[in-house]
């Protein structure tokens, strides 16, 4: 069909192909409807391009369930560059087209390969992708190729869709959007007059027009397929015009003869086009291939080096058209004719339509054949080999497992309602016990999922009763933690923990996640000293767990539980080990919570500008993914940042998009926030609360105790700070390390719990000695009880500073000193004051806590002192995404391992890097890591 009247759809093609060529590359949907001219448009648009490598994929409809069958077809001319990228990467597309061992797969792993395997093709020359009718490509492949399009800004790639729809499902309709609409009548008569040599009278001419309705291969068709003596068809509305041309093309089918028939349904059924194996299938059936000329002939469809149908619309008439009988035949033949070695799946999944009643060797291979694709990382296309293996099933007490893994598989891929329609269809099915319990379980499960509502929660909680108690256990600890965090009404933490401590009894030996499910109970409904040795526990064999080479799921808990305990050490090393574990093993969907842990354990240590880059790494894995982020570790780094606005902006995303309302972070951070700007009232409001939430029997971030002290104390409250002196206090005795001490010494001196001025040391000018690390003059106090009431206020914010020198919680040891200072300047010794002060200003101003730091430096103004100019950094100009790749490169690492952490392609980073060092007047690596020093 020739082009006509698409100059400006023409155009922007164009565009964007010159983009490409320029190294801007981009994505573009075309879409439209079935006939409306996508195929001709792209067709068009690379005919003769020159200097491109064109790579062309298409959907087909009985291939949507194949998994990366569309990527392969795509790939497959330049599979040879993959032996250049990283090897994870390498090993991922090796799996994929099946040119290495079968392994697990992530998604997002695959895209990175692939978009790894085009940049090496567009080192040479730039790539044009072309994905015809997207509508029908395997959702595998659709995933990776949507990936790919949204990262190929900076690079020589055009990935252009043809598609007749763009749902959010699909992924496509993000994409930049090129609507193909119906031709207008002059160009419609252009288009039936230069096409149409059949003689068509004026009134047959204008009906043929008006049914049409713009639709290019309407127009053609419908000047062939006239009625007796001219006339055409009954008129059809738009809605009408796709059936109307399946029909003319059965009515072609039928002119054939029987043989002819039998092949172009047998090519129907084979998507591919390879005229090798049709033609082992044509003889298979006692066929002569060479009657596929007159399908040719009569327009149905091409033959060169692999068979073309004219338009999908043929081949899925066609298809439709042949009785039951034929379509067996023919897929039978093709299950034969296919290698048995090179290619299970298809030959699977044509032996699957050959059958007519249930065979369990045709369930069994197709039982393996979603295995496999679930090692792929194909979760659909497993539930789909999964739901035709139980059609297949002979034997009635074997349907129920295979339709629950199908369930199982449905919910893994993102479909919960297609889950919960295939768990109901196992009602009808013979269940034994276990079967039935976990048909109860997947209902309980995608309830969960659907809402993790307090009555989702407990019916988990009630399936989960009649399992193995270590799984069951596994099953208690998801839902305790997902309630955790989130609001909740009063008391249904506390209710949720007592029925789970009902029917979880202790084991023997305990397991860390045994461990670790027993100290959330005691944290949530036992008092500080009861729980305390339960938690040390659970820390402790978390702990081994981050020593060793191993990864352990829930490690994000252990890390939280580290942070409660006030256990610096084990809170860094838990959360830089799951972020180690979760790359290794290719974990991408445990990797941005176990990023966000790392950021925290980096903002404590006073590490900001590390912390927004883990928080930035965890973005890129979410938008990767598609994943609403969770935010209340942005909340808590962003608090003691300061930055009010930007905090108000992430604050009003909660609850929105499918994020929970995360109450325990939003609380926390409020305090932190508030305490830092010196709007103590507000800081004590969000502080108590959480504590009012703890008492309704729901969890708050113990850390919260520290910050309720602070604002109480600073608002003259007093007595409102009780509850969590006496927490503070609880823990130090309980578990003495240097930062719990800290905290309950601090909050004593900040409530004038020390009486006198007792324990005051001046040096020579009067000066206070100094108490950083390093400076011996503090007591050395390995426990709670090295401090009694008989000490005054000063010793006891001097040996709080000491026992925080001896933690790595900078931005707590310098808030410390800040605390020590304000109370000096109160007892008007400036001179004292003034040093405290601006220590703390200091340390605050270069970590990156602008909130606290204006804090300190209010109160050097307060007494006649400037706090000392800190030059802008350079660094602050950087966009966010520039700021975390400038981090990555500054501690060494190279491109291509900065593009995998972020899931872009080392050019895209090389464009940013050139960036960086332009607004930063620099021009090397080196220069970069002197300036984040």
């Amino acid at each position: 069909m020739r082009l006509v009247a698409r100059e400006k759809e023409r155009t922007e093609v164009d565009r964007l192909l010159g983009s490409a060529a320029a190294g801007r590359g981009g994505a573009l949907v075309v879409a439209g409807e079935a006939g409306i001219g996508k195929t001709a448009l792209l067709d068009s648009a690379v005919e003769g391009l020159e200097g491109f490598a064109v790579l062309r994929g298409a959907g087909a409809e009985f291939e949507r369930d194949l998994p990366y069958a569309t990527l392969q077809q795509l790939c497959a001319p330049y599979t040879a560059s993959r032996l250049g990228l990283p090897a994870v990467q390498r090993t991922a597309l090796e799996a994929v087209f099946g040119l290495g061992e079968r392994a697990p797969l992530d998604p997002l792993t695959v895209g990175l390969a692939a978009l790894g395997l085009l940049t090496a093709v567009a080192q040479e020359q730039p790539v044009c992708c072309v994905v015809d009718d997207a509508q029908w490509v395997d959702d595998a492949s659709l995933r990776a190729l949507v990936f790919v399009a949204r990262r190929v800004a900076v690079e020589r790639i055009a990935v252009v869709f043809a598609t007749r729809e763009a749902g959010p499902a699909s992924g496509l309709c993000d994409l930049p959007r090129l609507p193909l609409t119906g031709l207008g009548d002059e160009d419609a008569q252009v288009v039936l007059g230069a096409e149409s040599h059949t003689g068509l009278d004026a009134e047959v001419f204008d009906r043929i027009l008006a049914e049409a309705h713009g639709n290019p291969l309407a127009l053609l068709e419908f000047a062939h397929d006239t009625g007796p003596f001219g006339v055409p068809r009954p008129k059809r509305s738009r809605a009408g015009v796709v059936a109307a041309l399946e029909e003319g093309f059965v009515r072609r089918l039928d002119r054939l003869s029987s043989a002819a028939r039998t092949l172009v349904v047998l090519a129907a059924a084979e998507p591919v086009g390879d005229l090798a194996l049709l033609r082992r299938a044509a003889g298979l059936l006692g066929l002569d291939p060479a009657g596929l000329d007159a399908a040719e002939n009569a327009g149905l469809l091409t033959l060169g080096p692999r068979l073309r149908f004219r338009h999908p619309l043929v081949r899925s008439a066609v298809y439709a058209a042949a009785t039951p009988c034929v379509r067996r035949q023919v897929h039978g033949a093709l299950a034969e004719a296919t290698a048995p070695v090179a290619d299970l799946d298809r030959r699977a999944w044509h032996r699957a339509y050959a059958v007519v009643e249930a065979d369990e060797d045709v369930a069994a291979e197709l039982e393996r054949s979603a295995d496999r694709a679930r090692l792929r990382g194909g979760f659909a296309a497993a539930a789909a080999f999964m739901e035709r293996a139980e059609e297949l099933t002979p034997a009635a007490d074997r349907q129920a497992a295979r339709l629950l893994a199908a369930a199982q598989l449905r919910l893994l891929a993102g479909s919960p309602a297609a889950a919960r329609a295939l768990v109901a269809r196992t009602e009808h099915r013979l269940m034994n016990a276990p079967e039935e319990a976990e048909a109860r379980l997947l209902r309980a499960r995608i309830d969960f999922q659907l809402g993790r509502t307090p009555r989702a929660t407990a019916t988990l909680i009630d399936v989960a009763e009649g399992l193995d108690p270590g799984r069951a256990r596994e099953i208690y600890l998801d839902a305790f933690a997902s309630f955790m965090y989130n609001e909740n009404e009063p008391g249904c933490l506390e209710r949720l923990g007592d029925r789970i401590r009902e029917l979880a009894p202790e084991r023997v030996p305990a397991r860390p996640v045994d461990l670790l499910l027993d100290a959330l109970l005691e944290q949530n409904t036992r008092p500080v000293d009861e729980a305390v040795p339960t938690m040390l526990a659970a820390a402790a064999a978390y702990g081994d767990v981050a020593a060793s080479a191993t990864g352990t799921p829930h490690m994000n808990l252990a890390c939280q539980l580290a942070i409660d305990l006030r256990d610096d050490a084990l809170m860094e090393k838990t959360a830089n080990h799951q972020v180690k574990a979760a790359r290794r093993q290719g974990a991408l969907a445990a990797l941005p919570q176990a990023l966000r842990y790392q950021a925290v354990s980096r903002v404590a240590v006073g590490r900001f500008a590390e912390a927004a880059a883990s928080l930035g790494e965890a973005r890129a894995v979410d938008e990767a993914a598609g994943t609403p982020p969770l935010l209340g570790a942005d909340l808590v780094c962003i608090a003691f940042s300061g930055d009010v606005d930007r905090y108000r902006e992430v604050q009003a995303l909660l609850g929105t998009g499918g994020r929970p309302f995360e109450t325990a972070c939003e609380q926390y951070s409020r305090a932190v926030l508030h305490n830092g700007l010196g709007n103590h009232e507000a800081a004590l409001e969000a502080a108590l609360a959480a504590q009012q939430r703890q008492r309704d029997g729901s969890y708050a971030m113990w850390a919260v105790n520290s910050e309720l002290v602070e604002a109480a104390a600073h608002v003259g409250r007093h007595q409102e700070a009780a509850g969590a002196l006496a927490h503070l206090e609880a823990l130090a005795r309980q578990n003495p390390g240097p930062w719990a001490v800290a905290e309950w010494l601090q909050a004593r001196a900040l409530l004038g719990h020390g009486g006198g001025q007792g324990g005051r040391q001046r040096g020579e000018e009067g000066e206070p000695q100094d108490v950083s690390p390093g400076g011996g003059q503090a007591e050395d106090i390995d426990g709670a009880e090295g401090v009694n009431s008989a000490d005054g206020t000063e010793a006891l914010y001097r040996r709080a500073i000491d026992h925080f020198a001896r933690t790595r919680v900078r931005v707590l040891y310098a808030r410390a000193r800040m605390a020590y200072g304000e109370w000096l300047r109160r007892e008007n010794r400036r001179a004292e004051a003034r040093a405290e002060l601006r220590a703390a200003h200091d340390m605050l101003a270069a970590m990156g806590a602008r909130g606290f730091a204006e804090r300190a430096a209010r109160g050097l103004r307060a007494i006649g002192a400037r706090p000392r100019p800190h030059g802008e950094n350079p660094l602050r100009q950087l966009t966010a995404q520039e700021g975390i790749i400038a981090g990555k490169v500054a501690a060494g690492a190279t491109s291509k391992e900065v593009a995998a952490m972020l899931f872009l392609s080392p050019r895209t980073i090389d464009a940013h890097l050139r960036n960086i060092y332009r607004k930063l007047g620099i021009s090397s690596r080196r220069q970069l890591r002197e300036l984040s020093l």
